[in-house]
């Protein structure tokens, strides 16, 4: 019994631990959609803080007009300096992704995970990057 309660505790952490990458993607997606429907309170609503940083707010105005794109947001390929942390951290998310036929866009996401292991972590987008060129790095 002692085992299998001990089994139970530990895969409920690492579900939880695991489970991060996914609500980072989760954000991210719903970011990249606000941008490529020209949408900036729904962008800025992705991103806690942003409207009262002169530049976040410029860069998501950019953005938002330079990136609008026709149909479905499809995410290519993120590289992330914050995943698998085991506490607190903050680091960019490189991600290329692209709608409609237009060519991919790569940018740069700044990402906050809040709390440890043990008691979840929390995602926040907290600014976005114009884009940058496809081969560099955030």
């Amino acid at each position: 019994m002692v085992g299998v309660v001990l089994f139970l505790a530990i895969s409920s952490v690492a579900a939880r631990f695991f489970s991060a990458e996914n609500v980072e993607r989760d954000h991210e997606l719903i970011l990249l959609q606000a941008q490529a429907k020209g949408d900036v309170p729904g962008m800025l609503a992705q991103l806690p803080g942003c409207a009262t940083r002169p530049a976040c707010l410029a860069t998501v105005r950019s953005d938002a007009a330079r990136l609008r794109r026709p149909g479905s947001v499809l995410i290519l390929s993120t590289q992330t300096t914050t995943n698998h942390s085991l506490t607190s951290s903050t680091g960019e998310t490189r991600i290329a992704w692209k709608a409609g036929g237009v060519f991919p866009a790569v940018q740069c996401i700044r990402v906050h995970r809040g709390g440890n292991f043990l008691t979840g972590i929390s995602i926040t987008l907290t600014a976005i990057s114009a884009p940058i060129a496809d081969t560099a790095d955030c």
